[in-house]
């Protein structure tokens, strides 16, 4: 059995009150969860149906994740 590292993207979501995930090498896919736990569980399930579908439909496998940077962007309000 072979491992595959993936980016991912978590952060809390007050209006939601969930945890949100994004896997920006596989579309952007994006799942929730009630704790980071179970936001990460649930899109450890995402990624997987995701590459088996792909496997599935002869679909190529994404090759790598692209570079991600958070950065702060200050803007000026009017």
């Amino acid at each position: 059995m072979s491992t595959r590292r993936f980016k991912v993207l978590l952060e809390f979501d007050p209006e939601a009150n969930a945890w949100v995930t994004y896997v920006p090498a596989l579309d952007h896919i994006s799942t929730f969860g009630d704790t980071r736990e179970e936001a990460l569980a649930n899109t450890t399930e995402l990624i997987l149906g995701y590459l088996e579908a792909t496997a599935k439909e002869g679909m190529p496998m994404p090759a790598g994740a692209p570079e991600l940077e958070l950065i702060d962007l200050e803007v000026a309000l009017a």
